[in-house]
């Protein structure tokens, strides 16, 4: 994997750069609130394996959590 290709201004000669990204990095948030982040190649595809499989359990409804008003 790689990061995709540095805009580069219209007027400097080279408008779009060839040059890869260093170190690739990736996110997601569900709807759920679950969230995820990962830098460099091996943790962007294991985030990528991660996120398939959180959306094919995930039911897209926001998790209950025991704070606020009901938990006292």
């Amino acid at each position: 994997m790689f990061a995709p290709p540095v805009y580069r201004h219209h007027y400097d000669g080279a408008r779009w750069s060839t040059r890869s990204g260093a170190l690739p990095t990736a996110a997601y948030a569900c709807a759920c609130g679950q969230t995820g982040t990962a830098t460099g190649t091996d943790d962007v595809a294991a985030l990528v394996g991660e996120y398939d499989y959180h959306q094919s359990i995930c039911t897209g409804a926001p998790a209950a959590t025991p704070e606020g008003r009901t938990a006292a």
